[in-house]
């Protein structure tokens, strides 16, 4: 039956506005600031062979990753009526820890197996491990956290108290933890409801014809810009810093082919899995090449499993891009995903200068800390992300202070950070001139200084700390980032990767890199 061109755009608006529901759902019934205000979270709705359909505008990093979580859990699991079924483990689905991911069947009447799926994801502020906020410098994954297989969380619609009394038992901060899961299992059952809704006014078969349409036109809209590139093979190395264990460069290799309607993005020569917890898994790989792809469509497409068919990812077991357990895998979903997007964007930038920007600050400063509030009497951990330059473009100088790439966060504002935390924001404000010259400037980065008012425990997962990001076409790289402790009139360096102590006073200085520039000054 051919597609209706209308009919499909509308259904296209109708299954995202779902996700995006869910997404207010979780956003506005959890209990952490992570997701409340930083909006750590995502969601999507999957068909009944569990391939994406549609995704809320939320984070890259875990959108493209999430088809495996949803894979694992229905391959463990016949998934009924009312059950949920959650899991991390980034060896079987998950991308870190500290992403939790809840998955559900949506059933149609008369029908015993789900005619589609819903799932989310969220990064919960602390899941156990040797630091709080569950981003440590481990070098294995037992340390950095509860590892949760899939398992039921709910049966039936009733929750498995036993199950949910094992994992808060093993975290920081259970009552948070509980809100966070809870609230995704709430956006689980909106995405339920309103995709029912869906079937009974249009139709169980129509809904599905243009689920298929739609996965059907993203892909000829991926393969049309993949065909518009020059033939030929692309190559580009960059590397992180370090692993936070050795001192020794992290190198992310890859070789694009353009042949046709296709490409084959391959990884090999990257380093072997690191003994730090800059691995990441095949699904971050995964994830992070779709999403630059992606990115060559000019039009505004539906980000369906029809994006991801016509590539072919090449990540050689055991390696950094797909690393094998025991490995520590934390900073992988957020730092190393950065650098593997700065090397797929590298390659193409010499099949589509025009198209592809330098590098942005490509880090995602991770800053988590924890101890024990004597006013509020309770334990507290906490987590973020910090913004940084864009880099520059063919078109323009790059955007300041901004979420790039694999991340689409949110800041926490500083009335709610300091409302629910032992901590002031002493300083927040643009660190000009950190981007990188050129005929368009990289954007500059963010200094952010916390002032600690108890005594807490810090850990710094960062990068682009010693060298700052690629600029293109004669372009300069923007400045590295930095890290200071200010402690009465001594300001100490701190590694990009660190862990350390504060006493109440200390301020944490956070300065985040600029963004490359692109061509040579005028």
């Amino acid at each position: 039956m051919k597609t209706n061109a209308i009919e499909l755009e509308l259904f296209r608006h109708l299954l995202v506005s779902i996700a995006e529901e869910m997404g207010a759902v979780l956003r506005k019934t959890s209990y952490s600031a992570n997701i409340k205000e930083r909006r750590d979270y995502s969601c999507a709705v999957y068909d009944a062979a569990g391939e994406t359909v549609a995704m809320g505008d939320h984070m890259p990093v875990h959108l493209g990753a999430m088809p495996l979580s949803v894979r694992h859990a229905t391959e463990a699991f016949d998934l009924g009526p009312g059950d949920v079924a959650i899991l991390n483990d980034p060896f079987r689905g998950g991308t870190h820890l500290p992403d939790i991911t809840a998955v559900s069947g949506v059933f149609v009447k008369g029908r015993r197996k789900p005619a589609f799926y819903v799932a989310n994801r969220a990064h919960h502020a602390d899941v156990g491990g040797m630091s709080p906020g569950s981003m440590p410098l481990a070098r294995e994954i037992y340390q950095e956290g509860i590892r949760i297989p899939p398992v039921l969380l709910a049966r039936g619609g009733r929750f498995d108290r036993e199950l949910l009394g094992l994992i808060l038992s093993n975290v920081r901060t259970p009552e948070e933890r509980e809100g966070d899961l809870l609230a995704q299992c709430m956006a689980i059952r909106r995405g339920d409801q309103r995709l029912l809704e869906l079937v009974a006014k249009y139709g169980h078969a129509k809904v599905i014809r243009n689920m298929t349409a739609l996965k059907d036109y993203s892909e000829r809209m991926m393969r049309a810009a993949i065909r518009s590139l020059p033939k030929g093979r692309y190559r580009f190395e960059d590397q992180l810093d370090n692993d936070g264990i050795t001192d020794r460069p992290v190198k992310i290799k890859v070789a694009v082919t353009i042949h046709g309607d296709r490409a084959t993005i391959d990884f090999t020569g990257s380093d072997r899995q690191a003994q730090g917890s800059v691995n990441a898994n095949y699904a971050v790989a995964i994830s992070a090449t779709t999403y630059v792809f992606r990115c060559l469509v000019r039009e505004d497409i539906p980000y369906t499993a029809g994006v991801m068919r016509p590539l072919e990812v090449i990540a050689p077991d055991g390696s950094v891009v797909n690393a094998r357990p025991p490995s520590a895998m934390a900073a992988g979903n957020v730092e190393t995903s950065q650098r593997i997007t700065d090397a797929v964007l590298g390659a193409l930038a010499q099949a589509a200068p025009k198209l592809i920007p330098a590098a942005s600050s490509g880090t995602m400063n991770n800053v988590t800390f924890g101890g024990w509030d004597t006013v509020r009497g309770k334990p507290f951990a906490y987590y973020e992300t910090i913004a940084g330059g864009m880099g520059a473009s063919t078109l323009s100088d790059g955007p300041s202070a901004t979420h790039t790439h694999m991340t689409n966060s949110w800041n926490t504002p500083v009335e709610a950070f300091e409302h629910q935390y032992p901590l002031r924001i002493r300083g927040y404000r643009i660190r000009s001139g950190s981007g990188g010259k050129g005929r368009h400037r990289g954007g500059d980065g963010i200094i952010r200084e916390f002032e600690f008012l108890e005594p807490a425990e810090v850990t710094i997962l960062a990068d682009r700390r010693l060298r700052g990001p690629y600029g293109l076409f004669g372009g300069a790289a923007g400045s590295p980032g930095k890290n200071l402790l200010l402690r009465g009139n001594r300001a100490t360096p701190i590694a990009g990767k660190a862990r350390f102590e504060v006493k109440a006073g200390d301020v944490l200085r956070i300065e985040s890199p600029g963004g490359g520039g692109y061509g040579k000054p005028v």
